[in-house]
Parts: structure tokens; C-alpha cells; sequence
């Protein structure tokens, strides 16, 4: 059976999309959330949604502890708050997957801008605050919480993917892929983030104007 995988913040429209996902595909899932309550009554309706998935509901704390891989998917603004209530849970070999984006919504401007982040990128800002042995990598900045949680619509994209060491990001790579349509592409160093976080803002404007859900595809890659 596959590692358990925690999603911090993922009673959120992108965590709870992938973790329905992922629990289809028979990834073992802990929903965590700032309340309790409030991951109890995701993994619940994750039960209904894939009733062959396994899904637990935990407040961040107690989900950040429950996993080796962990993937934080909180609005930018909650992110170094939540990093900081994190740290005396986090363990020196977790791996962390950093799906933040620094929209300019989190201090109430548009959704097609960015914030500069001093460390330059949201996913640099996690490594630099999580604890000395924890790794990081950075995905998922181009995947429609949406359509993720639309389990009627076929996926067919790729999903960008940063990080330092090839090890980390071959088994981040190796967990998205298991949700049918998601093909991973390796993007080099961490630092990269910089410009896969610029492509949500880009899409957004893209959706807004064509109505849609656009995602990402890299052709002329081998098969």
C-alpha cells in the first residue's frame, strides 16, 4: 500500500480535490485543517465522494505528524502562520510539497498579480522556515482546484514540479502521477518556483477571460 500522505490545509478547494483524488487512487489520505471539526467533516465527505479511499480527518498539528510526505496547501497569506504552528511537528526526513502561490489577493489586491517574497519564492519561504532536515519541493501551480474536485472531469495536463535534490522530486513525481492525466515535469532546482508560481496568476487571467480552466502541457518531452 502506498504511504500515507497528509494534506495540510486540505479541507481548502485544492487540498480536498487532491485528496479525493489521490484516496481514489488508493493513496491513504489525512485531511488536516486549523480545526479539527472542520478535517472530520472533509474526510467525511471525501468518504462519500470515493468510498474505496481512506481518509482520516486532523487538525494540521496532528496531520503533519501522521505522514512522511506532506503537502501544504494554504492560501500565501496563511502560510508562514501556519509553517510557525507547524514547527515543533515537523521531523528531520519529511518531505514537504509546497503548492502556495503569492497572489496579490493576500493583501486584498488582484488575483493576476504576484507579491515579491524576500527568500523569491513562496517554496523558498518554506525551506527557509522549516526545520533543519526537512525537505522541500514545489508542485502543482497550474492544476484547477476545480477540476480536481470535478471527479467527472478527465484531467489531461502537467504538472511542474522544483526541487534541490532529483530523490525528492522523483517521489513527489511518483505520488502525483498516480491521479489519472497528471504527467510530471522535472523542473530543476527549488529556485525555479519562482517562475512556476508566476504561471497561476497567468492562468487565472487566462480563465477569467476565456471562461475556463486552463492548464499547463509541455510538448516535445520523450515518452
Amino acid at each position: 500500500m502506498p504511504q500515507t500522505v497528509s494534506i495540510i490545509g486540505g479541507s481548502g478547494a485544492l487540498g480536498f480535490g487532491l485528496a479525493v483524488r489521490l484516496g481514489r487512487s488508493g493513496v491513504p489520505v489525512v485531511i488536516g485543517s486549523r480545526e479539527a471539526a472542520r478535517a472530520q467533516e472533509a474526510a467525511e465527505r471525501a468518504s462519500k465522494l470515493a468510498p474505496e479511499g481512506s481518509f482520516e480527518g486532523a487538525d494540521n498539528a496532528t496531520a503533519a505528524g501522521r505522514s512522511e510526505l506532506l503537502i501544504l496547501s494554504v492560501p500565501f497569506r496563511s502560510q508562514s502562520e501556519t509553517l510557525t504552528n507547524l514547527k515543533q511537528h515537523l521531523r528531520p526526513g519529511q518531505l514537504v510539497v509546497d503548492a502556495s502561490v503569492p497572489l496579490a489577493a493576500a493583501i486584498s489586491g488582484k488575483a493576476t498579480r504576484t507579491i515579491g517574497v524576500w527568500q523569491g519564492s513562496a517554496a523558498q519561504q518554506v525551506a527557509e522556515m522549516v526545520p533543519e532536515g526537512v525537505r522541500v519541493c514545489s508542485a502543482l501551480h497550474t492544476v484547477s482546484a476545480a477540476m480536481l474536485g470535478d471527479l467527472d472531469h478527465v484531467l489531461d495536463e502537467d504538472v511542474l514540479v522544483c526541487g534541490d535534490k532529483k530523490a525528492d522530486k522523483q517521489e513527489v513525481i511518483a505520488l502525483i502521477e498516480r491521479i489519472e492525466g497528471l504527467r510530471c515535469v522535472d523542473c530543476g532546482k527549488l529556485e525555479m518556483a519562482r517562475l512556476t508560481e508566476q504561471l497561476t496568476p497567468l492562468l487565472i487571467g487566462i480563465n477569467i477571460r476565456y471562461k475556463t480552466h486552463a492548464g499547463i502541457r509541455i510538448t516535445g518531452l520523450p515518452e
